[in-house]
């Protein structure tokens, strides 16, 4: 894990140099909970924001794009994409805020996950969700390199 982090981001590791778009995105990262479950996080800084100031819903879909891999990552062994996402977004957020998401996996066809999630900031009573979402990730072959 990167050494110059936050302290806000203590545990949490990421898949940097897996994915060009998410790494030049987020950075986003992920952690494995004592209760197994899977919490995802990152830092918003301004280049995260629309022209608004609040964190872009693009990016907002592409964390949470990227949390669909983190929560069933333990059942998709593999590559694999997602092939149906929808979303709806319930609030807004800025630079400097710590934004999360936690998740489930829903169902497991074999070659099919079903998944689902919320984006939010704040703890306890300050907390906002900003992004209901769901999604469907299908376990694909290895695309071979171009020549």
């Amino acid at each position: 894990m990167n050494t110059s982090l936050s302290s806000r981001l203590a545990g949490y590791e990421t898949w940097e140099g897996h994915d060009p778009f998410e790494d030049h995105a987020g950075p986003f990262f992920f952690r494995k909970n004592a209760d197994g479950t899977v919490t995802c996080a990152f830092e918003a800084t301004p280049v995260h924001c629309n022209g608004g100031g609040f964190l872009h819903g693009g990016l907002l879909m592409t964390f949470a794009d990227f949390s669909l891999f983190a929560f069933g990552r333990d059942i998709l062994q593999g590559p694999s994409v997602t092939v149906s996402f929808t979303a709806e977004f319930t609030a807004a957020a800025g630079a400097g805020d710590f934004i999360e998401a936690r998740g489930e996996v829903v169902r497991n066809t074999g070659s099919m996950v079903f998944l689902r999630g919320q984006v939010f900031t704040g703890k306890g009573e300050e907390e906002r969700i900003l992004l209901n979402y769901s999604g469907i990730v299908k376990r694909v072959k290895k695309r071979p390199l171009e020549k």
